[in-house]
């Protein structure tokens, strides 16, 4: 899928504790926000993109770049996804599919968004979802139940507990990051939930899957769009 029927919503909800203003600070001279508009606005996927925000400053931002707003309501960090999803739904007149890309990965790209969308295509999916493989297995992780523990995870492998054994020799696990999203909208009105029930993996790698969580992760951000790559890639958007 690709053109009519396939919109873009793009979550920039005020309030931020973490990382306060995160969706609307400058980074490497350019709103966080800036940065996934544009790739949303390059990949050419989209027959709409919305900035759905309760935050004036990030409407001011998506006006300015071109794109629809959805007024957000006032909501918590608590708020599940399908409560805005369902609202932004009904407010972009119901489409036929709809992507969720997250401000707070701005190094997720044009082109990872086009290889996301023919992926969905191709899925026979309810969604697809961006994950990337763990660093730290959970076959090596336990919880601590009084004065004890136990492994999270009880398989075994030649005979032995996970956790006994060398990472690489454990089956691969995946961990969903913020990159994007894609869902067909019947699925997810039909389920009650943004990923329906048929969920497909989108590998992301690199730093496709970065994600600005924490001021640490800020200060990582700020290293890699000084890097040259970034800085052209803004002087090309401006051609």
């Amino acid at each position: 899928m690709t053109g009519p029927g396939l919109i873009a919503l793009i979550p920039a909800r005020a309030g931020s504790q973490r990382v306060p203003h995160k969706n609307t600070r400058l980074l490497g001279g350019h709103p966080v926000l800036a940065y996934t508009v544009h790739a949303a606005q390059g990949s050419r996927m989209f027959e709409r993109i919305y900035v759905c925000t309760n935050d004036t400053a990030a409407k001011a931002i998506g006006v300015a770049m071109g794109v629809s707003i959805i007024d957000r309501g006032a909501a918590d960090g608590d708020q599940a996804d399908i409560v805005w999803v369902r609202q932004a739904i009904e407010a972009a007149g119901h489409p036929q599919a709809f992507a969720i890309l997250r401000p707070t990965s701005p190094f997720r790209t044009a082109r990872t968004i086009q290889r996301a969308v023919e992926v969905y295509s191709n899925s026979g999916a309810d969604s697809i979802r961006a994950v990337e493989l763990v660093a730290q297995h959970p076959g090596k992780m336990w919880v601590i139940v009084g004065r004890y523990m136990t492994p999270i995870l009880s398989g075994r492998a030649y005979g032995n507990p996970w956790h006994s054994l060398p990472t690489q020799v454990l089956p691969p696990y995946y961990l969903q990051n913020s990159s994007l999203e894609i869902a067909g909208t019947s699925a997810v009105v039909a389920h009650g939930a943004i990923h329906g029930q048929r969920v497909a993996p989108f590998f992301t790698t690199g730093e496709e899957g970065f994600a600005i969580d924490t001021e640490a992760d800020w200060l990582q951000a700020e290293a890699i769009a000084r890097r040259p790559e970034w800085a052209n890639y803004w002087e090309d958007c401006m051609r």
